[in-house]
Parts: C-alpha cells; sequence; structure tokens
C-alpha cells in the first residue's frame, strides 16, 4: 500500500526530463496513468465482503512513528476520489494547459499534492498523518501560486498557506496531547481509548486544537476566506482542490476522530454550529458573486459546511448522509468547475455578467453545467444524486433527538430552519450559476473573443463525472452495502446498511422542507436584482479579508522591526543573543525540573600535577583575552588543548590523549596557515557596559556549562552506556580498543561527517585566500 502513496512522488522525479518533450507529447499524457493506475488498484476492494486492510512499515519505532497504513471504507472512499478525480483532472488538464506552460512544474507539484492526500486518509499514525497534512499545505500553495506572475495568485498561494499551517500547527498539538493521554500515535487505538480520553481533563484542549486544524483546511467560517481567492489557480487545480482533496481533509480528520468525541456533547455544538453557519454563509455569498469560479469556491463551502454539520450531528443517520453526499458533492463540484474552466477558455472571461446566451453555442458545455448545478441544488429527480443526499441532509436535522444543556436544545430546534435557509441560497445561487452562463440574451460583443463549443477533449472529463451524477441517481442501492455503508461504518463503528430510496411521501417533513426550498428558491431566484441590494447591509463594509489583511500587515511591520533589532550586522551581538538564549533556557529548565545535582563522593583525591595542569590551561584561557598578535594568540589557545591531552594521559586514557594531541596540532598548525594571511587583531575600545555584558554573559554560560557536567556526574537518572560499549566492542566492531571502536564503528557516521566539515572548510579557507592572492594581496 505504501507504493499507491509514493509513487505519485517517485513518477514526480522524472517529469523534468519528460516535460523536455511536452512539445512533441503532452506530459499530461504521461502522468495521467499515475492517479489512473492507483485508482485501478483501490476499485479491487469495493464489495459487500470488503474487509479492512493494513499495512506497516517502519520508520522511527523508537519513538512510535512507523508508516502504519490502515484501509477502511472511509479510507477507501477518499482514496477513490483523491485517484479516479484526480485521472480525470489531469485528463482535463492535457487540453486546457498549453504545452508552453510550464507542465514540469505543474505536474510535479500535483503528483506532490496527491500524494500527500493519500499519505493522509491511509495514515493510521498520528505523526504520519501530520506530515502528509503539511505536504497538502505547500503543494497547494505551489499550485494556487502556478501563475506566479499574477499578483492574486501569489496573494492566494499565500493566505491559503498563512491559514491552512496555523491550523495545521494547532493541529499537531492536539495530537501531541492525544498521544500523551493514551500513550499510542495510532488513530485506532486511540479509538479503543476514546474512554481514557473522555476522561482526561486535557480533552477539550486537544479537541480545540484538532478542530481549528479541520476547520482552517476545510474553510470552516471564520477561516473560509482563503478558498475563493484559491480560485486564481488553473481550473484543474480548482477542480481537484474543491471536489475530491484539500478542502475535504478537514472533513476526513473530524469523520476520524469522532469516534473519540462525539460523546462530548460541546464537540456536537461546535462543529454543528461551525458548519451549519458556514452552509448559510457560504451559500448566501455565492449568489453575490459575478465569477463562476467564485461562485462555485463559495458553494464548495456551503458543501463543506453542511458535510460537517452532519458530522456534527453525529446520529447513524446524519454520518451516513455525510459521507454520501462527500461523494456526491465531488461529482457535481468537479464537472461545474470544469465546465466553467471551458467557458473561460472558449469565451475568454468567467464574469457571468458579460456571459449569457452560450447554450445555442455550448451545447454539451450547457447540459453538463444543467445536470450538475441541479444535482447540486437538489431538485427533485431521480436521476440527480444531490437529491438523495439532500433529502438525508434534512432528514438527519430533524431527528437530532434530545440536548442535555439548554445550548444543545436551542440548537436542535433551529438548525432544521438553518438548513432549509442555507439549501434555499443554494438554489438560488445554482439557478444563477447556470442560466446566468448559457441561457438569457447573448452579449458577444463584450466578451474577449467568440465562443464555440469547447474541445471533445476537454469535456470527456466533466462528462464521465456527469455520467456519474446521474448513475448513482438512478441506482443508488448498487453503491449503498458495497462501498458507502463501509464507509459510514467505518465512522460510527456499526455496521449501516440505510437504504437509499427516491419517493418517501408526501408527508415526508424531508420532502417538504425540500418544496419549500424549491418554492422560496424559485421566488427569489427571479427576483434576484430587486434584493440583491442587501449585501450592502450584509456583509456591507464587514469581511473577514480585512481582518486577515489588517493582521497580516501588523506581522510584517512588527517583525521587521524585530529583525532589525537584532540582526544588526554584529557578530558579537549575534553571540551575545544565541548564549544568552541557551543559558536562559537550559538553566531555568533545569532549575524547573530540579536537573542541577553535586554528588563528591567517591571521588579520587587531585595531585598537584594536575593543579598544576588546570591552572596553566586557566590561564591560557583567560591570556587570549588580552593578546594582539595573531601567531601569540593562536600559540597561547593551543596551550589549553595541550592541557586537556596531558589531563588525559594523566587519567590514563592514552588513545584519547594521542587523538588530542593530534586534533590540537592539526587545528594549530591550520590556524597559522590562515591567520598568517590575514591583518593582526585590532581591539576596539570598548564601553563599560559592553566589557560588563560580556563577562556576564561569559561567565554565566561557562558556569552553566560546568555546573552541567557535574550534575551528569553525580546524577544516576539513566544508566551509563560505556557499559554496552565495552561489552560490544569486540563482537560488533571487531576491536579491543573501545576508544577506536566507537570513533570508526559505532559512531561511524558522526565521524564521516566530521570530516566532511573539516573539509569543507578548509575549502572555504582555501578559497578565501586565493581570493585574496588574485586581488593582488588586498
Amino acid at each position: 500500500m505504501i507504493f499507491t502513496v509514493l509513487i505519485p512522488l517517485l513518477i514526480a522525479c522524472l517529469i523534468p526530463f519528460v516535460s523536455l518533450y511536452k512539445h512533441r507529447i503532452h506530459t499530461g499524457i504521461f502522468v495521467f496513468f499515475v492517479p489512473f493506475t492507483i485508482f485501478i488498484y483501490f476499485i479491487q476492494f469495493i464489495g459487500t465482503g470488503f474487509e479492512p486492510v493494513r499495512h506497516t512499515y517502519n520508520w522511527i519505532p523508537s519513538l512510535g512513528i512507523n508508516f502504519d497504513f490502515h484501509l477502511d471504507g472511509l479510507s477507501l472512499l477518499f482514496a477513490l476520489l483523491i485517484s479516479g478525480i484526480g485521472s480525470l483532472v489531469v485528463l482535463y488538464s492535457i487540453y486546457y494547459l498549453e504545452r508552453n506552460e510550464r507542465l514540469g512544474h505543474f505536474y510535479v507539484y500535483l503528483l506532490m499534492f496527491m500524494s500527500a492526500m493519500l499519505g493522509i486518509v491511509l495514515s493510521d499514525n498520528v505523526f504520519v498523518l501530520y506530515t502528509f497534512w503539511e505536504l497538502t499545505s505547500i503543494s497547494s500553495f505551489l499550485l494556487i501560486g502556478y501563475w506566479h506572475f499574477k499578483e492574486k495568485s501569489r496573494y492566494g498561494a499565500l493566505k491559503s498557506m498563512m491559514i491552512t499551517i496555523f491550523g495545521g500547527l494547532s493541529m499537531f498539538g492536539g495530537f501531541i496531547l492525544l498521544t500523551v493521554i493514551t500513550g499510542t500515535a495510532s488513530i485506532r487505538a486511540m479509538v479503543a481509548n476514546a474512554d481514557i480520553i473522555m476522561d482526561n481533563p486535557y480533552m477539550p484542549l486537544a479537541l480545540g486544537f484538532i478542530l481549528i486544524g479541520a476547520f482552517t483546511k476545510s474553510a470552516q467560517f471564520p477561516f473560509h476566506i482563503w478558498l475563493p481567492d484559491a480560485m486564481e489557480a488553473p481550473t484543474p487545480v480548482s477542480a481537484y482542490l474543491h471536489s475530491a482533496t484539500m478542502v475535504k481533509a478537514g472533513i476526513y480528520l473530524i469523520a476520524r476522530f469522532s469516534p473519540v468525541f462525539s460523546g462530548f456533547e460541546w464537540f456536537f455544538i461546535i462543529v454543528s454550529i461551525a458548519g451549519i453557519l458556514t452552509l448559510c454563509w457560504g451559500s448566501y455569498m455565492a449568489v453575490h458573486q459575478t465569477d463562476l469560479k467564485a461562485i462555485l469556491a463559495f458553494s464548495t463551502i456551503s458543501q463543506l459546511g453542511m458535510i460537517m454539520a452532519m458530522l456534527g450531528f453525529g446520529t447513524e443517520a446524519a454520518i451516513f448522509a455525510a459521507v454520501f453526499h462527500i461523494l456526491n458533492h465531488a461529482t457535481f463540484k468537479g464537472s461545474l468547475f470544469m465546465v466553467a474552466g471551458a467557458v473561460d477558455h472558449e469565451s475568454g472571461t468567467r464574469d457571468i455578467r458579460k456571459l449569457g446566451g452560450l447554450a445555442t453555442l455550448m451545447p454539451i458545455s450547457a447540459t453538463l453545467a444543467l445536470f450538475g448545478t441541479f444535482s447540486m441544488a437538489g431538485i427533485p429527480l431521480p436521476f440527480l444524486n444531490g437529491f438523495y443526499s439532500k433529502e438525508l441532509f434534512f432528514g438527519s436535522a430533524i431527528d437530532l433527538g434530545e440536548g442535555t444543556s439548554a445550548l444543545a436544545s436551542f440548537l436542535i430546534e433551529v438548525i432544521p430552519y438553518l438548513a432549509v435557509l442555507g439549501s434555499i441560497f443554494t438554489f438560488v445561487y445554482s439557478m444563477y450559476f447556470v442560466f446566468g452562463t448559457f441561457w438569457g440574451p447573448k452579449k458577444l460583443d463584450e466578451l474577449p473573443k467568440k465562443p464555440h463549443e469547447a474541445p471533445a477533449g476537454m469535456l470527456v472529463a466533466p462528462g464521465i463525472l456527469v455520467l456519474g451524477v446521474i448513475l448513482i441517481g438512478l441506482f443508488p442501492g448498487a453503491i449503498n452495502g458495497t462501498f458507502i455503508a463501509h464507509a459510514a461504518e467505518a465512522v460510527n463503528g456499526e455496521a449501516v446498511a440505510k437504504e437509499i430510496y427516491f419517493w418517501h411521501g408526501w408527508d415526508s417533513t424531508a420532502f417538504q422542507m425540500s418544496l419549500a426550498v424549491l418554492g422560496i428558491g424559485a421566488v427569489l431566484t427571479v427576483t434576484r436584482k430587486k434584493w440583491h441590494g442587501v449585501y450592502q447591509i450584509l456583509p456591507g463594509r464587514l469581511s473577514a479579508n480585512k481582518v486577515y489583511d489588517w493582521l497580516m500587515a501588523k506581522i510584517d511591520i512588527y517583525s521587521g522591526k524585530i529583525t532589525n533589532a537584532y540582526m544588526t550586522g554584529s557578530l558579537r551581538h549575534y553571540m551575545i543573543i544565541i548564549l544568552s538564549a541557551i543559558l536562559i533556557a537550559t538553566t531555568g529548565f533545569m532549575i524547573a525540573t530540579g536537573g542541577f545535582t553535586m554528588n563528591f563522593q567517591n571521588l579520587a583525591s587531585v595531585t598537584i600535577i594536575e593543579m598544576a595542569v588546570v591552572l596553566v590551561i586557566v590561564a591560557a584561557a583567560v591570556a587570549t583575552i588580552f593578546i594582539n598578535n595573531n601567531v601569540a594568540a593562536i600559540l597561547i589557545t593551543g596551550i589549553t588543548g595541550y592541557g586537556v591531552a596531558l589531563l588525559f594521559i594523566i587519567y590514563r586514557a592514552p588513545d584519547l590523549g594521542l587523538t588530542q594531541l593530534v586534533v590540537e596540532t592539526i587545528s594549530v598548525a591550520l590556524f597559522l596557515l590562515c591567520f598568517y594571511h590575514l591583518p593582526n587583531l585590532k581591539k576596539r575600545q570598548e564601553s563599560l557596559t559592553s566589557k560588563t555584558t560580556n563577562g556576564l554573559v561569559s561567565i554565566g554560560f561557562g558556569a552553566m556549562v560546568t555546573l552541567i557536567g557535574i550534575s551528569a556526574h553525580s546524577s544516576d537518572w539513566f544508566g551509563t552506556i560505556s557499559d554496552y560499549f565495552l561489552e560490544t566492542s569486540y563482537s560488533l566492531g571487531g576491536g579491543d580498543n573501545v576508544v577506536n571502536v566507537i570513533l570508526v564503528d559505532m559512531r561511524g557516521l558522526d565521524t564521516l561527517f566530521e570530516i566532511a566539515v573539516l573539509g569543507i572548510a578548509a575549502l572555504a579557507i582555501y578559497t578565501l585566500i586565493k581570493y585574496r592572492s588574485d586581488k593582488g594581496g588586498r
């Protein structure tokens, strides 16, 4: 299973070479087979007898971090959407993107994103999931900013990354808390220990952190503001992000952890409020947009809110409806984005105010848009899948039971009305999108170019998705027991085989709610221009974007001031800051944890020879402060090293002493060689304040290191590692000289990289000397 996650990354490494031949064959043709192959692999798991599959690959087993991939019904649903719609997106991009575009960059970013999303939905280890989570933020930043020469693309890319990475870091904090509480990093194990989590006082904090991560990723109010700006990405990216991947990651996270938190009433309150508010606000704002992709972007926000609300409800019916709508939304929303891209590609604009009457010029696109929008609006037709999940949503909203608190009880009462309100505006923007684009008077003189039907290749992908809309609508039972039921079971832990059928009877409350949506929505659609002025009042001048822009401006100003305060260009300042930070942090931590210990028992007596050597070392170290001659300073510094070598020999460690003598000799020789070509040291006059600061930092840092050394010798918190080296030096390293075995075998990589660092430093010094010689000694 790991190969399904890593293959896109491996193929991405080949794309730069393949794209060299993009003028002969479009790079997308080569890329198409990657997601298609993954889709074929996962489709084999669909069936009534599906059983979860698990594979473990060691990564950092000592920390409990491994590639634990778990395929159950929920992850299978998302994996099929990621790979299936990914295949269609790549197919669509072949005809959408010209060959003179930076195709190599585009497909590398797309494959990175695909791999990251697959990693999220298949990972059972929370830290591996987080790793892939942040990779989606990075790759989506690159995809949204693909047309980097556009200011709006750069702005949208930065906004998406800032908001989603903020949420990702918050989610990471929640994962750490859950790992500490349960003692495991496995999601399945956390679900099994849900009672332990619920009884822990840190549970609300962990829940809050995880909800922030999910809400930012899935564009829930008020974090929704990044999603409309993400439409500046090429249409294939928008279709992929909005229908099947990134924005669904937060939905997946809530679905995966809902068995852990669903017993907590505030989970229902927070998630339901966020979801239903996002549904209403997103659908309301979609009607106000004039850009086709902006309408669909706010539509996505609204639909995500509906799914999030159902997951918040937490009932068996609501969870089933949520996973069913995840599939339905992917089909109709992906097709609509592709149709919007086709309109833009053929007419030169996405401004709905300039469009109209395109049905006669683009009849196939108009037909696909009609099916997609009618499904999104929940029109009660038996061949539209959107109506089925909308009915299930209404049904779950009116069967929430009773709350144990006043707030929960009030929420249960108002949710059905808010569900209808959000769905009314969903109907309005759906009709606004399709009829405003394809019907009504033509405005050909306002279009940059005369439109015509999109190329057949560009219509294949949305056509397949619309076919999915129809087939799911006609045969919903075919995917129920074999597919959707397994996804719902993975969330609520119980087998679900809810019957899906079109007609519920005239007395069905859910159907009556649908009729109310149709009636009121039709009136609002016809009279849209008359009541459109309400947007001057709400939101009016209020905007979460203004808050974001203000916050980013302040961060930019104050971060610049802070940076300029310490980036002075003075090496002395940098060393003071670094050493002071280490001194304060280390000393504070050791004091808080009782780390400083002193035990002078069982120590050997100190002889006159040892005291003499130490005094010489101290004298040499102090003398370096007052020396102005380069050669003298190097030689005196060497005395300290040679003194340490003498101490090793006195303490009967001749190997260490010899090593220290060799290293010190080479260091002194190199310093002499280098400083020979540099001017003599010139010590500037410093103020008393500077000298005092230098003294305090130096003495404090030296005292800290001394105390740490004494504490390390005095403490017995851990067993000594020396016994291990003594016992295994011969059997593992083949040598009786323990020091040499440690340097060459047991810590061979350390030695290797130390040699590499010294070699690089020597090359740098040689370069500086050579550069100075070439400049005539200046």
